[in-house]
Formats: structure tokens, sequence, C-alpha cells
């Protein structure tokens, strides 16, 4: 059993002291009156005391007192002993030759040959005084990297033998008091644990030197193996808002707990480093930290160099410090700053001169005189942090107030200790919470954009890339940065998607224009706001990054950037995050005397204070009712009851999965008894949860993939499919489409045989004002392949275009007639036009020429006002120069450019951005134009790099919108142009489109305490393999990118209240997402099969509970009491597939595909509608969805093979009485009513394909009023929006989700 306990506060407690032989020959030396100070001892290890201290073994017969207990654990004690033999004969072995041996138990992870070094890192000193107790504090780093952490108390005894030089007790001197002269020694005790936890095991430590302080010196051991019983008593507390409280008289201490799992134990002081250094050094050493230096921190006193240290390294958050880690270093062993590799070291300032002198580039920082140099004769080579992160770093910092003498100058003094002990803990969770919230902005801006430059996929991130786009002055620091392995950790986490305190504040402040760029890709240029900002003041431009969205100034940028920027920040201003409220748990005080039985009545205690929490909690909190049953399980353990603590555990499933212990359930379960089988067999819920456990163990956890691979330009010759692998690595472009045709049209060159010399002529003789298109379909048999050096040049091409953009300067009379977010993606040469000379100038909404001269701006077109665009010649001496002609709505005149040799790739490009921009406002799709805009940018690198007469032909492979006019026709009715709002694409940075499973709108609220974005509406889209997309339903953009909830289909989808979202999925499971946090922390498990329909029931009665249903395929129907999530009743229905269910004045309906049930809440069933078996009705087909009209007494189904509306009479269920047939239907997949319309989702033929139909149906005619047309597959999801618009999802050719208007 002790094996699977789990883990305490104490870890060991270590006692460190002098031999006697060695105090004895100090105090002889004394007692001879030898003047001079006296030589520094080693020390040695005295005393080694490790848990479990009470157990069920240790019980014997009569009565047990603390003597008992000391007996017992004398055992279990390590005492460092060099007269074995000379003790055995004191106290008689009674010609006993066997040697004295121990039951020597020490935690493997601590090295007791160097720990007496690092508890008297300066020595073990004499002295003829008594000194103050002084503290240190440790830190262990095992092979794998693994911390345990150390508080160390160096307490000074009285040395003093007795006139019989050979009296000794337990192998220790026998303390008198002999009238011999008195010296002083200390003795250290250092208490190890698993978690930093320095304050409170500090505060534990002088606790117990109060009651050594009155003790006589023989029970010194006792005392300290009682304090090291009580810790091992104590549990960690789990991750969140509820911290432990026990009492070690006359303090109370306290533990924090961890703000979540990823997230460190923070219990000291981290405002310290800004006491010793200024902010701008705080900086220059969290760069050492980031660059991963060889850094010595040098302090007179022991204590801050841990506490210094560790705050650093804390500053980093979520990134991590992986190399050597050794806070401080003894005067043994100052060579370690020798290493080669980087580390982190520590060690007396008194040693400055010597350690400077080892070695060369050395970052040496002072902690005492606040300086920061280097071991090597140059001055300090540091990179800054990039300017902008640096002053909105510095100006965060002028905003939190660290001195607490400043708080306490209006409050009255307490008598209390606890109470001023308490107040000072509460402003030391608010400063640290602020300073946290500072450093982490700082890591989240100078890190924001490396997401931009990783592709997911193939797991590439493109450094070369992204550091071209940091600013000058910033490129020392991200060239040093990326190179290191704290980077590379970074990396992988962002490419597995980890939800860590980096994703949550990157994405809790992105900016609206940032989710809007996200939703629209599209190539990397200055917008016209960036151009202005070059223009303006250095003041007014020098941030990077995004500024928290809680400042009263603040005002969100609407526009996408390329390098976002930070606005100037008021100097007064602080960080405004509010700290979540703290609860505080206090555990019962420790029972005396320490024997079996007393220690299980604790544990006992213990369970009965955490159920009254249980109970007393309100449903609405659930996570902290999480953290009660996660120590109640604990306790459980302790007391040996397994199930008991099974069934805690079980409970956090429906609390706070996040903390479910899985390492801890594991070994539970593999040590329950025979007998606990089998009443585990009989509690359903731990069935449940052994057969997870079980199935989790059979199928192993699978290894995440954490290669990080920097982009390469290949070496080999590319085929299709590797050639897609590289253009995605490389960031170009992420559709598959638009790769495979940019493949064609890099490939027309080495096709050249294959026209028979004289096709691609021929192609390219064509009327100057068409389109040319050329099928080499009799090159399908062949294997195409792009070579090396062609990938290079078209990727150094479109580089280097990208890169000359950013120099593109307009003034500031041109910029002001454009939009903010309009970019410069395409600049002619200069050329002779009729409005004058200059350049063209192509963005992303027109055409404008830039004049030459005095820079003027004349506008061409806006590409939706394009009706023509040709080529033609104009005559210039003998020559015909081609021209290129616009003919806009908006004048009469055509403009006209003489482009020269540009003609032919202007006109391309110009028809590709109209037909782009006709189909984006034909189908109110944004993305439509992007995509255009990206097809113009290959367009023109693809020209660039053949640099032949067949470029022009392999661009016009690229020409996707142009070429649609041509060979398919897109129209857009009338009736769905007028109904349909716009477009929006969840799938957006995906590879290829994704099926729109499910669709959820949760309307907004209102709170005080959230974040305005947080209140507003959102749309849920659920997509293949468990992902949800969520959408900001007043902006349309997107707000998250991606909730993974399991990696099955997801089915279904409910909004509740208590901020939360239910989510059915394939894989039996429902996952419960908080609204808030925007994270999957709950599940339900008790469905067998997957999970196909839920739906609440309101209730009118104010008294009586909401409720909701749940229902599964294999004919299981749950109630759940949506606050406490408990089952309050269950049945099954005797059906082939249960695939919806809805509740209509007190009774189920459900949807069996064969049949429609109506059945009692209760399960009972009351009436069964099952199809007509006549061949001429719905024969050989199944109800796929249905609706039901209490008002009208009507009954509306469908099927999913046929392409009719079934009504029939909610009183008579024998057969239909009316059949709507819908026109070009083949079946129907989903419907709802919104107002007196029913809106059917389906597959049907438009065109002559197949696509996605909606039919607006009216209720009261029974006819079809509206066909719409929006979806290019079959249309899967729809729901309403408060009755004012209606959003439908489609399957995965399309992918998309389209916003109707109802009338």
């Amino acid at each position: 059993m002790a094996d699977i306990l789990p883990s305490s506060l104490l870890e060991a407690c270590v006692v460190i002291g002098a031999s006697n032989e060695k105090l004895k020959e100090v105090l002889q030396v004394h007692q001879h009156g030898r003047s001079g100070d006296f030589p520094l001892l080693d020390p040695e290890v005295l005393q080694v005391h490790v848990p479990p201290f009470v157990t069920k073994e240790n019980l014997v017969s009569g009565s047990q007192t603390l003597s008992n207990f000391n007996r017992t654990q004398r055992r279990r004690s390590f005492i460092k002993k060099k007269r074995e033999k000379s003790v055995a004969t004191l106290e008689g072995n009674n010609g006993n030759n066997d040697p004295v041996t121990e039951d020597i138990s020490v935690p493997k992870d601590i090295d007791l040959i160097g720990l007496p070094q690092l508890c008297f890192p300066g020595g073990l000193q004499v002295a003829n005084e008594c000194k103050a107790d002084h503290f240190h504090f440790l830190v262990f780093t095992d092979v794998f990297g693994n911390r345990t952490y150390g508080v160390v108390v160096q307490h000074y005894k009285p040395v003093q033998f007795p006139h019989d030089g050979n009296h000794y007790q337990n192998g220790q001197v026998h303390w008198t008091s002999a009238k011999a002269p008195r010296l002083y020694a200390a003795v250290g005790i250092c208490v190890i644990s698993k978690y930093a936890y320095y304050n409170a095991l500090k505060d534990c430590l002088s606790c117990l030197l109060l009651q050594l302080k009155s003790c006589r010196g023989t029970d010194f051991e006792d005392r300290v193996k009682e304090f090291a019983a009580k810790l091992a008593l104590v549990p960690s507390p789990p991750p969140g808002q509820l911290h432990l409280v026990f009492n070690m008289k006359p303090l109370q201490i306290v533990l924090p707990s961890r703000e979540d799992l990823d997230s460190p134990v923070v219990d000291l002081d981290l405002h310290l480093p800004f006491l010793c250094f200024k902010p701008k050094q705080v900086l220059q050493i969290i760069t050492c930290i980031l660059t991963e230096q060889r850094i010595v921190l040098l302090s007179s006193d022991w204590a801050l160099l841990t506490l210094i240290a560790e705050s650093l390294v804390l500053f980093i958050h979520p990134l991590q410090w992986q190399h050597t880690f050794v806070p401080i270093l003894s005067r043994l062993m100052l060579d370690f700053v020798m290493a080669p590799t980087s580390f982190l070291m520590g060690c007396h300032v008194n040693h400055f001169d010597e350690v400077a002198a080892e070695t060369d580039d050395l970052i040496l920082i002072n902690i005492d005189n606040g300086s920061i140099s280097s071991s090597s004769s140059r001055e300090l080579d540091i990179p800054d942090v990039p300017l902008g992160a640096a002053e909105c770093f510095m100006s965060r910092l002028k905003g939190v107030q660290m001195y607490y003498d400043l708080k306490l100058s209006h409050l009255g003094s307490s008598t209390e200790l606890n109470d001023l002990r308490m107040q000072r803990r509460q402003w030391q969770q608010r400063l640290n919470w602020q300073i946290q919230q500072v450093t982490l902005e700082l890591i989240v801006n100078i890190f924001r954009e490396v997401n931009d430059h990783l592709n997911y996929e193939h797991r590439v991130f493109n450094s070369e890339e992204f550091q071209k786009t940091r600013e000058p002055a910033d490129q020392p620091f991200y060239k040093m940065v990326l190179e290191t392995h704290i980077f590379h950790s970074f990396l992988k986490a962002r490419l597995n998607r980890k939800m860590d305190a980096f994703t949550r504040m990157e994405l809790s402040t992105r900016s609206e224009a940032h989710r809007m760029k996200l939703m629209l890709e599209s190539p990397r240029r200055p917008t016209m706001q960036e151009m202005a900002r070059k223009c303006s003041s250095p003041e007014n431009r020098c941030f990077k990054g995004i500024s928290m969205p809680d400042l009263a100034d603040q005002r969100i940028h609407d526009f996408p950037v390329r390098k976002s920027s930070l606005k100037k920040l008021e100097s007064e201003t602080a960080l405004k995050i509010p700290l979540k409220p703290i609860k505080t748990c206090k555990l019962p005080d420790f029972p005396s005397p320490l024997v079996y039985h007393h220690v299980q009545s604790y544990y006992t205690e213990c369970i009965v204070l955490l159920s009254k929490a249980v109970s007393s909690v309100p449903p609405e909190s659930s996570a902290l009712l999480a953290r009660y049953y996660y120590l109640r399980g604990l306790m459980n353990m302790m007391l040996g009851k397994r199930l008991d603590a099974l069934s805690d555990f079980q409970n956090l499933y429906k609390t706070d999965i996040g903390i479910f212990p899985a390492d801890l359930v594991k070994k539970l379960v593999d040590s329950l008894a025979q007998e606990e089988w089998l009443q585990a067999e009989k509690r359903s819920e731990l069935k449940r949860l052994i057969s997870k456990v079980k199935k989790d163990n059979e199928t192993g956890l699978v290894k995440s993939d954490d290669r990080v691979t920097n982009f390469a330009l290949p070496k080999k010759h590319m085929q299709l499919e590797d050639f897609v692998k590289r253009i995605q690595e490389s960031g170009i472009v992420k559709d598959i489409g638009t790769i495979h045709r940019l493949f064609d049209a890099l490939t027309v060159e080495s096709f050249k045989s294959g026209f028979g010399g004289q096709g691609l002529d021929t192609a390219m003789r064509v009327a100057p004002s068409q389109s040319v298109f050329y099928v080499d379909s009799h090159l399908d048999g062949q294997q195409k392949q792009i070579d090396p050096e062609t990938f290079k040049m078209f990727y150094t091409f479109w580089k280097e275009t990208e890169a000359e953009a950013q120099d593109v300067h307009l003034p500031a009379e041109v910029i002001e007639h454009l939009d903010k977010n309009e970019s410069v993606y395409k600049l002619s040469r200069s050329v002779k036009t009729n409005h004058g000379v200059g350049k063209i100038a192509m963005t992303q909404k027109r055409l404008f020429l830039l004049t030459e001269g005095r820079p003027g701006y004349i506008e061409i077109t806006a590409f939706r006002d394009i009706e023509e665009v040709k080529i033609s010649s104009a005559a210039f001496l003998l020559l015909r120069i081609p021209s290129l002609k616009i003919k806009t709505t908006l004048r009469k005149e055509m403009f006209e450019a003489n482009l020269k040799s540009e003609c032919d790739l202007w006109h391309l490009m110009v028809k590709e951005m109209w037909a782009g921009k006709k189909m984006s406002d034909d189908h109110k799709d944004p993305q439509y134009m992007q995509q255009a805009l990206t097809n113009v940018l290959l367009m023109d690198a693809v020209v660039g790099c053949l640099q032949s007469q067949k470029a022009i032909y392999a661009a016009t492979k690229l020409a996707f919108f142009d070429k649609m006019k041509y060979e398919v026709p897109m129209m857009v009715s009338k009736t769905t142009s007028e109904t349909l709002k716009r477009k929006i694409n969840p799938s957006a940075g995906q590879t290829a489109p994704q099926a729109v499973d499910v669709l959820l709108y949760t309307p907004g609220h209102l709170s005080h305490s959230e974040v305005d974005e947080d209140a507003n509406p959102k749309l849920w889209c659920a997509l293949s393999d468990g992902k949800v997309v969520v959408f900001d339903a007043t902006s349309w953009s997107m707000r998250q990118n991606c909730i993974q909830v399991g990696t099955s289909k997801l089915n279904c989808m409910l909004g509740l209240e208590q901020n939360q979202v239910w989510i059915g999925s394939q894989d039996c499971t429902i996952y419960i997402i908080n609204t808030l946090s925007m994270s999957c922390n709950k599940q339900l498990t008790d469905h067998r099969s997957e999970v196909t329909d839920m739906v609440i029931e309101d209730s009118n009665d104010k008294f009586s509970q909401t409720q909701a249903y749940s229902c599964s395929a294999d004919g299981t129907i749950i109630t759940w009491d949506i606050f406490t999530l408990k089952v309050k009743n269950q049945f099954h229905v005797e059906c082939q597939r249960l695939t919806s269910i809805k509740i209509f004045r007190g009774t189920l309906w459900c949807c069996a595909g064969e049949c429609i049930m109506e059945l009692r809440k209760n399960g009972m069933p009351y009436r069964r509608m099952l199809l007509p078996d006549q061949s001429g009705d719905i024969a050989a087909a199944v109800f796929s969805c249905f609706q039901l009209f209490i008002d009208r007494e009507q009954l509306w189904t469908a099927s999913a093979q046929r392409g009719e509306l079934c009504i029939w009479h909610a009183k008579d269920l024998s057969k239909p009485f009316h059949k709507i047939q819908l026109q070009d239907c083949t079946g129907v997949s989903c419907m709802i009513k919104v107002k007196n319309q029913i809106w059917v989702g389906s597959r049907g033929i438009s065109q002559g394909k197949s696509r996605g139909k909606i039919y607006v149906v009216d209720i009261e005619k029974h006819s079809v009023e509206k066909e719409l047309v929006a979806h290019s597959d079959a249309v899967q999801a729809l729901c309403s929006v408060e009755d004012r618009y209606v959003l439908s999802g489609s399957s995965c050719e399309d992918g998309k989700v389209a916003i109707w208007k109802v009338e």
C-alpha cells in the first residue's frame, strides 16, 4: 500500500551537524585557552527521517504512548555512526559479534553525500556565543530533470561534554551543564519536499525551533522526528484556487496551490528581484536566461541566491529553464562554474574574483549591489529585449506597488500574530499575481508572432522567415533565442496546441483584426495603418505586440497587421487582471500522540470535514467541489478505503477532469484486492471508471509527436505529394487545391516536349482579349516532377517580393485615400497611361495610379466596378506596344496603360481579381477574394521565376476564378442572393475543408466581472475528429480556432446556463465546455453507446429544477440535473438506433429511424408511429428528423432517402395526411422551426450538380417559399439565431457556414 500512497508535503527530514570527535577536539583546544578563530568543520549526516512514520505493522499490544512512537521510529532513522563497535560495546552486546544495523529508507533522489555541503555552504562554524538561526533554500535536480526542494535552518546548540568523555546516548554526545567553558555549534535541519513551498516550510521550521529552544538536549531527536511525522500527514493541495491551512502552533501554515497542472508552486516573494535590480536590469537577466547564458548569481546572503534564482526562472513561465540549476554552490563546489554548458548557479559574493578568473563568458550577477557584468574583459554583450515588449513591461511595472509599508500606512495595528501574517500574505499573493501577469505578457509579446510561422500539419517552423519579419534592432535577440533548448521546447508546446498560460493570454489579447486575419489568410504586406505609423513620430511607433484589453484608454485595432504593435501605455497604468478568489481548507489539528489509531482518527476527521465541505458547496462552484473530492480521495487512500477513493476521483469527471490523477488512479486500481473487485462490480460508477482505466492500459498512451523541424529548401526532385508538403511547410499557401494548380504551373516548362514542339506556341497565339487555357491532358500519364532549383527560384522570388513590399512607402496624401486595412500587393514599373506617367498599384480592393513627379493618387477602379479588361496595342513609331485597357461602370473613358512586357501578366491578374471579387460578392464569401489575391501573387511568382515565353501560359494554370466563369458557371439565384448575408469558414487555416457536423448559437450575457468580448454571443461549430471552432457572433470573427474534445465525431451540442456547452460524441461521452475559460473540464460518461442527441426541459415553475435529457444510439435515455450533473433517471427504449429526442408538454418524442415514439418522462411508452409498408409511401427509408407543432396538432417528418416532407395529425399517427415534395431533393438531413417557417437542410441537385439545398416551407400554406443554394455539398446542420438569422453548415467538400436572413 505504501507504494501507491500519494506524495505528502514531506519527502525527508535530514539533520546535519559535526561529528562528536571533531566537536570534542575543538572543545579541548578551547579549554586549553588557545586563542584564534575556530576552524571550519566538515558537516555530516546525523539523522534522516522519511515517511511513512506510522504504519499498521508498528502497532504493538498494550498502551501506546509517545515513547512507543519514538521507539518504533528509531528503526527508520539513519544516524551517522563511525563508532558502531564502541557504541555496541557500551550498550552491551552480550558477546554477540553481529554488526549493529538499522532500517535505512532514504528516497533515491536525495544525495546524502553532497547534502551536508549544501546545508553548510560556507562551512560549519563553532562559536563562543549563540548566533541567530539562519535559513536558506536548496534545489535538487535528478538526471531526468525532476526537482525537489529543501529548506534549511542552521540552529546553534551548546557544545559541552561531561567529565566522562566516553558517555554517549543514541550515538550522540549527551549534553550536560558542566562548568567547562561553553561553545556553540550549528546543527542544520533540512526539510525536503517535492514542492517548492519555501515560505511554508520556513514557517514550519520556525515553529520547530521554538520547541527546540525550550526542550532538553536529550529530546532533540524526538522533537525533530515528531515534527517530520506531522508534515508527512499533510497532503499537497490540488491545482486550483483552494489553499490548505494547518496548525503548527503557534503559526497557521498556508500551502498555496498551483494555478493549474502546468504551473509551478509560487510560495516566495516574486518582487525580490525588483528590490535588488532596476527593471532594465531585470530585462537583461531575463535575456540571459532566454539565450541560455552561463549565469552565476552572487550574494552575501545564501537565502537570496535561491529566492532570486527561482523568481527569475518563474519570470519566463511557461518557458522552462532546462539546464543545470544549482542556486547554491558551497566553497568546495566552485569548480562547477567551469562547466562548458549553460547553467544557472549561485555562490557567496566573497568568491566573486575567484569565479570571474575561472573562465570567460560568465554572466556575473551581483545581488548585493545590483550589478551585471561579464567575466571576460570586454563589456557585457547581451542583446536587448525587443523594444516594444520591453517598453510595455517597463510601463506595466510602474503601476505595481512593491512596498508593503505603503500598504500599511493607513491601517491600524493588529495584536494577533496570525492576523498580521494573513494580511501580509494576501498582499503578497496579489503582488505575485500582478508580477506573474506582467512577466507573462512580456513573454507573450516577445513570441506572439511565432504562431504565424508554424506549420502544424508537418510540424515545421520557418525560423528564417520569422527572423526576417523582426525589426532590425530586435534581430540579434531573436537570432540567439531561436537556437536555444528553451525555445525548442516552446515550439513543441505550440505545435502540440498546448493550452497553457501563454496560449490563454495570447488568445485573450488578440485584436479583432488578428482574429479576422486567421479567417482570411492573405500574404503578408504592410497595411496603410502601418505605413501611416512609419510617417509618425518615433514615440508613436515604438511598440510591438498587443496591449492587454483592460486599460481605460485601450482601443482595439481593427486592422490585420504584419508586425503587430503595442500602443503607447500610460506609465501609471497597472495591469488590471482580477485575481481569482482564493478559498482555504483548514486541516484538523495533528493527533497526539502520533500512534496508529490516532493517525487513523486524524484521517477520518479530515474525511468528515471534507464531506461537510462537499455538501455545503453550491453546484455552480464545481471547481471548488472538485478540489474537495480530490482531497477526500487522498484521505480515503491513506485510510485504505480504495473504493471510496476511486469514487471520489470518479466525481472529478463531473466537476473538473483537469485535475484527475490518472497515474494515481491506475496504481489504485491495480492494488485492488479480489473482494474489492467484486464490490466495485456492483457499483456502476466504479465499474465504468475501472473499465476505462483498463482500456487505457491496454491501448497504452500514444506518445506525442515532439519533433520540430526548421524549414529547409528541398534538395531532391519532388512529385506532387512531396511538393504539397514543401509548399505547406514554407507557409506560402496551405490549400491543397491551390498547391495542385501551382504544381501544374511550375511543371509546364518541364513538359515542353509534350506539346509536339508547337502546341504551346499555338496556345499562346490567341486573341489578346481572351483568357488562355490549355488543357494538357495527354501528359497525365507522365510523372511530373519539380526540380530543387525551380523550387528555390520560386521560393526566392516569392520572399523577395514580400520583402520589397515592406519598402513600399506611400505619401500621406495617397494613404488617406485608402482604407486602413488595405495593402499594396503589386506595383508595376513606371508606365505611360492616359492619366499620365506613374506606377499602377493593386490592393485587395482596387487599382490606383501612383503618379510620378509630385506623388499623387488617381483611382483607376475598384474590382467590383470593372466591366471589361482587354489587351490592345498602341503605336509608337514603327512598333506596336501592348497596352492594358480597363472599362469601369463609373467612367465613360477606358483606362489604358502601356505596360509593355508586363501587359500579359497584369491582364491575367486583373481578370482573376475581378472574377474573385464578383464571386465574393455573389456568394457573400470574403474568402473568395483572399483566394483570388493569393492566386494573383502566385502568378507573379511563377512568371518571375520561370522567366520564359511559357511563363504566362504557366500562370494561366492559377487563374482559378477567371476559369470558373467559362467552365462552371457559379450563378447565384436572386432569392439566394437576397437571403444570404455572408459565409464564414470554420476550416480556415486547415489544409482542406472539414465537415460542419453540428452548429450551436449561444446568446450573449452581461456581467460586471467579465471582459466584454466574453459576454458576446457565440457560434459553436463542431468539425471532424472532435474539433470545436468558436466565432464571435457580433463580428463573426474566430474567437477560438480549436477546442479539442476527444477524437471522435461530434453528434450534438446543447447550450445551458452556468456557462456550459454540452457536446455529445461518438465515443459515448458528453463533454462539457466552460464558456468563460473555453476549456473542456468536465465529462459525463454514463452512456455506453454514442451520444446522438440532447434536449433541455424548460420549466415554467420556478420551484422545479431544470433538467436535461440525453440519448444514445443503443436506446438509452438519461435525465440529468444540470446543476449537480447527477443522473436523475435512466431508462432504455427498444429500437434499432435512437437518433434524436424532443420534449413537448411533458412527453418525450424519440426518432428511432424506423419509427417515432412518444414516451412518458419516466420512459413508459405511450404511442409509436411506424413507417408505412406500402411501397408507394416511404418504404425502404428511415426517419432522419421531425418537428412537432402542438398548437396545430401536427407532426412533420422527413427522410434521409426521400425528397419530401410528411405531415401527420398528432392524434392520428397511422398515416400522413399531407406530403410536400421538395424539388430536386435527394434526401433531408435536418430541419428547424423559425417563426412560421420550417427550414429544411438537404442534399439536392442544382445546375446539374449535387449541391446542398435549403428549403423554406410555410407552415400554414404547406408550400415551399424559397429554395436556397449556397453550399457545394450537403447541408448537415441548421441552427436559429434568435429567429432573426438561420445558420447552415455543410459537408466536407464545402465545409462552410452560411448566414441567412429570416423574413
